[in-house]
């Protein structure tokens, strides 16, 4: 923080610590040998995206970088209910590392294009035996990992949107010498509807 800004009482928000993300292969070894929970291969970038030419350009080319790779992962982007964009990629579940630096490569593109305050989180989402969902959610501003657990719904009816906050507790500490957590449980937000959840 310069001299003028100490003085004037403000302060620049901290750097985001994206090399977080390579942090989560080691911890889906712990949720698997623990919990039973695998990596599914799908992870997504939530942002709200700007107007503009500029930020459509840009995320033109986050895109495009993901594709340019032979092997290169399949790639969507969505809106969701809340008016958020979520940018998917789907890789060979075996391949934590190569979706944690895709997902790296999306949030640096973005943020190094001066479209960082729009980046919300990331997610990598993982699954157990039965099917069940859980994802582990990066906050872009904090650099820190929360997981979310909607509960699975039964019946054709549609039914009120529950946490299954007994596994996201067991996911946490599971995890807890694998990834900085958040420690604020306020800021465990819930990502109804995220994809792949």
């Amino acid at each position: 923080m310069g001299f003028w800004s100490s003085i004037m009482g403000r302060s620049q928000p901290a750097a985001p610590r994206l090399d977080s993300l390579f942090a989560v292969p080691s911890a889906a070894l712990t949720l698997e040998a623990g919990l039973g929970l695998v990596p599914t291969g799908l992870g997504s970038v939530c942002y709200r995206a700007a107007s503009g030419a500029g930020f459509a350009q840009t995320q033109q080319e986050a895109v495009a970088l993901l594709g340019a790779a032979p092997d290169a992962p399949d790639v969507e982007v969505t809106l969701d209910d809340f008016g958020f964009t979520w940018l998917t990629v789907s890789h060979d579940p075996s391949d934590t590392a190569g979706l944690c630096t895709d997902l790296h490569a999306v949030n640096s593109t973005l943020g190094d294009a001066g479209f960082g305050p729009g980046l919300l989180c990331s997610l990598v989402v993982f699954a157990d035996v039965t099917g069940r969902r859980v994802g582990l959610v990066y906050l872009y501003k904090q650099g820190t990992f929360y997981p979310f657990a909607p509960q699975p719904t039964t019946g054709s009816a549609r039914q009120a949107q529950v946490r299954d906050t007994l596994m996201e507790i067991q996911v946490r500490d599971a995890v807890e010498h694998d990834l900085p957590l958040e420690q604020e449980r306020s800021r465990w937000l819930a990502v109804w509807g995220a994809p792949g959840l």
